[in-house]
């Protein structure tokens, strides 16, 4: 384990420049908006911005203000505060440990440890083995455990972060304080007695779920492309944080490229989609039931909300359940404030 640091060869920025100002866009269908994918206009836009106005450098000293380590295969954030509860922030996709910079200050009762998911940006490698879920908890275990040492510890997390922090909760409890989500893994396959969780499923499967398929079954087809252009993989990116955020909590393009750019920059993009290809060819990751105390933070615009009493079929101890005003997926970076006030009440009751 060793202290790192980011530094971006300036090299990789020109090269980056390079690419952006050289794209080939396609054309797109007649007043479609965003229903058939990433609006043309919007990605010029973001094009010429990251081209042109995007400050990697400033984004680069943001993350390097907080202290950073790596081992061979896994790169992590750690703020360790003295007799604080030791708390496992864990992102999800395409996420990264942008997410969190924001939260972190504001997490300040916590021994804090913000690791890269393995395979994902500075967490990667060429050439390095694939990680699905269930190695990605395995993996967590032994960090917090044997290599830093901490005996117990709260997690919270989104997207494969949920997954991840639940898939730890259910096979090793006895290390887990406590478990807060703003994202619930639950079965989708079970019959529901339940209309409006049924029609969210329905347009799930419909409209939204082509990007988990693609990346679940022909992940290294959909990896050319996007490592070699940088636009398209701004397309591909954006176009979730378009539609899995809450306009009223939009979130900055700084922070939408900052994250963006970590992919780039890393080559990670194919690795990051593994998850996706060991959940579709294997069992579901998240067994029931889970007995941790358990709370979930409710964001309006989630892209998949279930009711509580489908969630306690799987979360059998939940002990807080907040709705949120607002925000969406991304809910580190819409709403920090308001996931820091209910992560820190949640673990303050415990």
């Amino acid at each position: 384990m060793k202290p790192f640091r980011l530094e971006v060869s300036d090299a990789a920025l020109a090269d980056l420049r390079e690419r952006l100002k050289r794209t080939r866009f396609p054309d797109e269908p007649p007043h479609h908006g965003w229903t058939t994918g990433t609006n043309l206009a919007y990605l010029r836009e973001l094009v010429w911005y990251w081209e042109t106005k995007f400050d990697w450098r400033a984004q680069e000293a943001r993350i390097n203000s907080f202290p950073q380590f790596k081992t061979s295969d896994v790169h992590f954030i750690h703020v360790r505060r003295e007799g604080k509860m030791p708390l496992l922030l864990a992102h999800g996709w395409p996420g990264s440990i942008v997410e969190f910079l924001a939260l972190i200050p504001r997490l300040e009762d916590f021994s804090l440890v913000v690791p890269s998911l393995p395979g994902y940006t500075l967490s990667f490698t060429p050439g390095q083995k694939r990680y699905g879920v269930e190695d990605i908890a395995e993996r967590f275990v032994k960090l917090m455990t044997q290599e830093l040492g901490y005996s117990r510890f709260g997690m919270q997390g989104g997207d494969w972060g949920a997954f991840i922090c639940s898939r730890i909760a259910a096979t090793r409890p006895e290390l887990v304080t406590g478990l807060h989500l703003n994202y619930l893994p639950v079965r989708r396959d079970a019959p529901f007695d339940d209309a409006d969780w049924k029609a969210q499923l329905d347009s799930w499967v419909k409209e939204r779920s082509g990007y988990s398929t693609i990346q679940g079954t022909r992940p290294q087809s959909l990896a050319y492309g996007l490592t070699d252009s940088p636009a398209g993989l701004a397309a591909w990116i954006a176009e979730k944080f378009n539609e899995w955020s809450d306009p009223e909590s939009a979130i900055s393009r700084d922070d939408m490229l900052a994250n963006i750019s970590l992919y780039w920059f890393t080559g990670a993009i194919g690795s990051s989609f593994w998850p996706y290809y060991a959940r579709l060819h294997g069992a579901w990751p998240v067994p029931s039931a889970i007995t941790v105390p358990t709370a979930y933070a409710a964001f309006p615009k989630e892209i998949l909300r279930p009711p509580r009493h489908v969630a306690e079929k799987t979360y059998t101890n939940i002990r807080r359940w907040t709705v949120m005003p607002k925000g969406g997926h991304f809910a580190a970076l819409e709403q920090p404030a308001a996931l820091a006030a209910d992560i820190t009440a949640f673990f303050t009751s415990l």
